[in-house]
């Protein structure tokens, strides 16, 4: 019998987002005169810290600077900032619309991401795709980072279920690996196509996601806000 969960719970990058756009990749090491690998690098080194708000924007993108011996304007780091938030703001339509229609239907609906403040604001101020969710629940407001258990504890509890009644959808291995001690139902995301197969397999949703919608060219993966 296939089990028929209560909500859905959503991460944000390489899931309700496609992957991080490369051309902001390049603008931003450009800025910076370093070349792509370099920048990667370092944009990840600090970037959980970041997403806990552990650090302030500033900080963050100013120890980039000084690992490349730069120096930063203030014209520089609000450029770099812009950069970045446009860099993950990029909708996939097809999972923006399931995770719509799928709260349409009476599922309670959720996002956990890792994310630091700068893009939070920019996707509540300017992103009017994202859908509504019953509970948004990102790093930046906890000042804990996926996979530790109490992001999902505290967004469960907001949401009003049990582990066991919840579907939870991310990209990263360890983040499905850390629900799934939890109890809750979990399955690792490569693409709408192979997630609605796993679904068809495993559990009964009242809405199938809708595969048929124009998304456009899917970008190579990359790393993503877990």
């Amino acid at each position: 019998m296939l089990f028929q969960p209560q909500s859905v719970i959503f991460d944000y990058g390489n899931v309700l987002s496609i992957p991080q756009d490369r051309t902001g990749i390049e603008a931003m090491a450009s800025i910076l005169g370093t070349p792509v690998a370099l920048f990667e690098e370092l944009y990840w080194r600090d970037r959980a810290t970041f997403d806990e708000a552990a650090i302030t924007p500033e900080t963050y993108w100013e120890g980039i600077a000084s690992s490349l011996s730069r120096s930063l304007s203030d014209a520089g780091l609000d450029r770099l900032t812009e950069l970045d938030n446009l860099s993950w703001a990029r909708p996939d339509p097809i999972m923006v619309r399931w995770a719509a229609e799928l709260r349409g239907a009476g599922v309670r609906t959720a996002v956990i991401s890792n994310m630091p403040i700068t893009l939070r604001a920019h996707l509540q101020r300017f992103c009017g795709w994202l859908p509504e969710f019953d509970y948004s629940c990102y790093s930046c407001d906890l000042h804990q980072t996926k996979p530790a258990a109490g992001i999902f504890l505290h967004c469960l509890e907001r949401l009003g279920v049990a582990p066991a009644e919840a579907l939870f959808l991310d990209d990263r291995e360890d983040n499905i690996d850390a629900a799934r001690r939890l109890g809750m139902h979990a399955i690792l995301f490569s693409s709408p196509e192979e997630a609605q197969c796993e679904i068809n397999q495993q559990y009964k949703l009242p809405v199938a996601i809708p595969l048929s919608t124009n998304r456009g060219e899917r970008a190579s993966r990359s790393p993503s806000y877990s």
